[in-house]
């Protein structure tokens, strides 16, 4: 069953966001992941997703640099791990993590993240539950898009989003970051409507992973589309593709 967020703690939260996060961060320059998406083994298909999803923009507001392990929280079919796996380079490495529960669900789940680690030498899967993710080594940064609101869904216990924070957490590095970005709920509605629209609210992510331990350290309007009314399934042809989406990057404490 899902847990909802009180009004007080949607409140708190966002008080605790306002008080950490001096203003929206502009957006980092792109340039630097060229290379990243030039990458001729991409899909086609992946290609024609990159001006929506703008891969270099969000890429650059984690701030992933060569050389650092990076962890793709559900990887989903891979369109980030394969750019992400081009950004950190050869001396890098990109952990590609799909939860045991989907790959039940749906065995090309597993399929998808089998190919892609055998695609690319810097990247590995990993396996284990939705909210214990099997990290073999601390990480540099984690990135999971449209995936945070799935904790919330009536299939996975109460506490599943809890306990997947604090893994979140413990996966990374002092000092390392998260960057979360996800379907835009109404404002006070916490995670009641991740199973019936497949949104979140914002203050309920920051609620959340501030209570694992996270600092919220700046948020970007990349997929801010104020127009989106918020009250449609995210599958609805009528808004699919054209969701309002909040990007925010938290910070592990040195």
């Amino acid at each position: 069953m899902i847990r909802p967020f009180t009004l007080v703690a949607a409140a708190a939260a966002l008080a605790l966001a306002a008080a950490t996060v001096p203003a929206i961060a502009a957006d980092a320059p792109a340039a630097d992941y060229a290379a990243a998406l030039a990458d001729p083994a991409r899909p086609a298909a992946d290609r024609d997703r990159d001006a929506a999803r703008k891969p270099a923009e969000l890429l650059a507001f984690a701030g992933i640099e060569p050389g650092q392990s990076v962890g793709d929280y559900v990887m989903g079919g891979g369109y980030l791990t394969r750019i992400l796996s081009g950004a950190v380079g050869a001396a890098g490495h990109v952990y590609a993590f799909q939860p045991a529960e989907f790959i039940a669900f749906r065995k090309q789940y597993g399929d998808d993240q089998s190919a892609v680690a055998a695609a690319y030498a810097n990247v590995d899967a990993v396996g284990g539950a939705f909210a214990a993710p099997a990290f073999p080594v601390p990480l540099d940064a984690i990135v999971t898009v449209q995936n945070f609101h799935d904790l919330y869904l009536k299939p996975f216990p109460e506490g599943t989003g809890d306990k997947a924070s604090a893994a979140l957490f413990a996966a990374l590095k002092p000092g390392g970051t998260l960057v979360v970005v996800d379907h835009s709920a109404a404002d006070g509605s916490g995670t009641t409507l991740s199973d019936s629209l497949h949104r979140i609210d914002k203050a309920a992510v920051v609620a959340a992973l501030t209570k694992a331990g996270f600092m919220l350290e700046a948020e970007s309007d990349l997929y801010k589309r104020p127009e989106d009314p918020r009250t449609a399934n995210v599958f609805d042809p009528a808004i699919r593709g054209k969701t309002d989406q909040f990007t925010l990057r938290f910070r592990k404490p040195e």
